[in-house]
């Protein structure tokens, strides 16, 4: 579910240029598109968490894919700026929700020892996702033309179309407890939900209102701001990577969807191996600084070799890729590791909203540094900034807090 929502969350990168062509946007005003779908997205994300919790996780992750992929579908009849804007806006509207309603499962479904491992396999989808949605996207625009189509709205149609089916899929292939999974046997059923009971009794929440509670946690506060960091860097990137990468050479639709999934493609076993590896030693805080800080060094390295050695800025484009993604896992797992109950999913949603701030921020502002100076440099040189500052703040706050640096532990399997 989450590798098509990231495929039609990212796909507008690669649409750019066909649409810049067709619909007259310049840099600034793609940036302020691309970006304004974390606007609908921040700002519904508090009552989509309520939805979530009020009527269950399951349910409401199939409502949210329903509605996303038919606004995905239509973004491929946009006809100007303002219905560009609008129809981002409420994609990310239609979104919100779906990233904490999946942590908010987590916490019910998987024991906190081993959270960052089964984050780490997760948030896989996000360079999946564009390691295979950068050829398919290439293909796609290749169809220019096809029943009076441009490429570019092909790409958007046939994204769209599986976050349809999907979501009405989504409620027959998912239990919302282990209690509930009849494809459990009786003896895992029992023991992991002995094992997530206790482990949430612990940090439910005592306030006679749970949600508002969560709310306030200043724990929520800050990782949710930390998250902004850390999200400026993924889709600062993510989202114009495509044009990055076209300006090193000339090259076909194909030819650019191959090399824009390369830094992905690195990207996945790593992720994996840095989130089994931070479950393992239980420094989390420090596997998700490191990992930030040489996404920096990757984002500043490309930057100074851009205009004077293209395989080597390709190189560092990779390096930076690596480093995104494997800070997330380790990450996302340290706050989801503090909550329980309505708590974790008002103390979740906080904290992504928060952070999907920076998915507005940073494609803006590097569309704006675009524009005015037609310099990628500099916009590449404050993302890392973003990224080299967050992951010395997550260091400095989480690395002597429980969650952030924990003893290296294995639950117990039933069979044992």
């Amino acid at each position: 579910m989450y590798l098509i929502a990231y495929l039609d969350r990212n796909n507008v990168g690669f649409a750019r240029v066909g649409m810049e062509h067709t619909l007259g946007l310049n840099d600034a005003a793609y940036g302020l598109g691309a970006g304004i779908f974390f606007v609908g997205y921040v700002i519904m994300e508090i009552p989509s968490n309520a939805g979530m919790y009020r009527f269950g996780a399951r349910k409401w992750m199939a409502r949210i894919l329903i509605s996303w992929g038919i606004l995905a579908v239509a973004m491929a009849f946009v006809v100007g700026e303002s219905s560009f804007y609008i129809l981002r806006f409420l994609l990310g509207a239609a979104e919100a929700g779906f990233f904490p309603a999946v942590l908010f499962y987590f916490t019910l479904w998987v024991p906190a020892a081993h959270r960052a491992g089964v984050l780490g396999l997760f948030v896989l989808a996000q360079p999946v996702a564009n390691a295979l949605g950068s050829p398919l996207s290439g293909l796609l625009l290749n169809l220019d033309g096809t029943l009076g189509l441009r490429g570019w709205q092909w790409m958007f149609i046939v994204e769209g179309i599986p976050a349809v089916i999907l979501g009405v899929l989504a409620p027959r292939l998912l239990t919302d407890r282990p209690a509930d999974a009849r494809w459990l046997a009786r003896d895992e059923r029992e023991w992991l939900t002995r094992t997530m009971d206790a482990e949430n009794a612990v940090k439910e929440s005592t306030s006679r209102h749970p949600f508002l509670a969560g709310l306030k946690d200043r724990r929520a506060i800050a990782y949710g701001l930390m998250n902004l960091g850390m999200v400026c860097g993924i889709y600062g990137l993510g989202l114009w990577l495509p044009s990055i990468v076209g300006a090193l050479g000339t090259f076909s639709n194909t030819q650019l969807g191959l090399l824009v999934m390369l830094p992905y493609a690195a990207a996945i076993p790593c992720v994996y191996y840095w989130s089994k590896r931070a479950d393992r030693t239980g420094r989390r805080a420090w596997h998700a600084s490191i990992s930030m800080i040489t996404a920096a060094v990757g984002l500043v390295g490309a930057g100074f070799l851009l205009a004077v050695h293209p395989i080597l800025a390709l190189a560092f484009l990779t390096i930076a890729a690596i480093g995104i993604y494997s800070a997330v896992a380790p990450f996302l797992a340290m706050p989801s590791a503090v909550f329980a109950g309505a708590a974790a999913a008002a103390g979740l949603g906080l904290v992504n909203s928060l952070g999907n701030i920076g998915g507005f921020v940073s494609p803006y502002i590097v569309g704006l540094i675009k524009t005015s100076t037609g310099n990628t440099q500099i916009a590449l040189v404050f993302l890392a900034g973003c990224l080299a500052l967050t992951g010395l703040i997550v260091y400095r706050y989480a690395h002597s807090r429980p969650e952030g640096n924990v003893s290296a532990a294995t639950a117990p399997h039933p069979s044992r």
